[in-house]
């Protein structure tokens, strides 16, 4: 009988958390079709942790390359995508997550004139090698746009959501604003049906065991085409039941469980924007209801990092202040066992 903990031992090893991995940073994005990125740092250590012992170095080299690029494809928050992927995503999403941001934008004046001559000026200023945000925002104050009250950072998430640019290589730690149409080589061109059911099949794959409302949540797209995806993806996926509830996985999830289970048992660390957490609107197979609001310390949508033992979130952790010796600092929602409190100084140094 599959239970919640089996389920989250599943999707440990369906992201590559446990098990192989990944053979490179590039190959783990694609794997999880999109990966939370709000927080970069911590988003960089979520695809290093896929990617094999040259993880970190492996996601910045996919970034400079044009490999990998980040932006907004998707619930209006930043993430990962392979590169070549971004077109047919915001083809399903970008008009839609735009619409939610109407009444912001009659506040901020944002017209279609005034996204247009941003845009004129970024397709001017930033081809070639773009700009960090900083820089394209003291260009467009330049031209005359006014850019306060966040109405820079609205014009230039808009310009993303309609294709212009996106966010690309890094430069001491900030990534540069490029133009989509430059920086993305071979974009793949699905549409319609057939994004549909990619998208339905690569979540379910990666993601999976999950459910149909977990793929809504996690998209944003209508139930209707959510489930048309589903329908299309269902004959390369598996399902099962877990207490009444339907969830789709890759029909390989329960061989590579099986092969990897005494290592996806174990301890880890994870940053605290990690799709092991932000992949499913239902987390309970991962954390226990009565601890979740401790992820979200202050409700501020600010995820902490998280502790797990034994597929389970057992609490959360810190990192140490910069220039002190001190141990990472971990707090357990209510105690650690001495086997985790011995392996999260090892589980920490595979951050590094």
């Amino acid at each position: 009988m599959t239970t919640l903990r089996e389920l989250a031992l599943m999707r440990l090893v369906a992201q590559g958390i446990a098990g192989p991995g990944f053979g490179s940073a590039a190959e783990a994005v694609r794997r999880l079709t999109a990966a939370q990125a709000q927080d970069f740092p911590g988003a960089l250590t979520s695809i290093a942790l896929r990617s094999g012992p040259e993880g970190r170095t492996s996601i910045l080299d996919a970034l400079n390359a044009g490999a990998v690029v980040r932006s907004w494809p998707m619930r209006g928050t930043l993430h990962f995508v392979a590169a070549q992927d971004l077109p047919w995503m915001l083809a399903l999403t970008g008009a839609r997550t735009l619409s939610s941001a109407r009444a912001r934008h009659r506040a901020l004046d944002i017209d279609d004139a005034a996204v247009e001559q941003a845009g004129a000026v970024a397709r001017n200023v930033l081809a070639g090698n773009g700009l960090d945000r900083g820089h394209l925002l003291h260009e467009w104050g330049q031209a005359g746009i006014a850019t306060a009250n966040q109405r820079g950072q609205h014009l230039m998430w808009t310009l993303a959501l309609t294709g212009v640019v996106c966010l690309g290589p890094v430069d001491d730690g900030q990534q540069r604003v490029v133009l989509s149409a430059e920086w993305i080589r071979d974009a793949r061109e699905l549409h319609g049906d057939e994004a549909l059911a990619e998208w339905a099949t690569r979540y379910f794959r990666s993601h999976g065991p999950a459910t149909l409302d977990d793929f809504v949540w996690w998209t944003k797209l209508p139930v209707r085409q959510a489930r048309a995806g589903l329908a299309m993806a269902s004959e390369h996926l598996e399902r099962i039941q877990v207490d009444g509830t339907d969830y789709f996985l890759d029909p390989a999830t329960p061989g590579l469980l099986a092969t990897h289970r005494r290592e996806a048992r174990g301890i880890f660390l994870l940053p605290g924007f990690d799709e092991f957490i932000l992949g499913y609107r239902d987390r309970s197979a991962a954390v226990d209801r009565a601890f979740q609001p401790r992820l979200q310390p202050g409700n501020n949508g600010m995820f902490s990092p998280t502790v797990v033992d034994n597929g389970r979130v057992v609490g959360t952790w810190k990192r140490p202040r910069r220039g002190t010796t001190a141990d990472v600092d971990a707090t357990p929602f209510t105690r650690f066992s001495t086997r985790t409190e011995r392996a999260i100084p090892k589980a920490y140094s595979m951050l590094a």
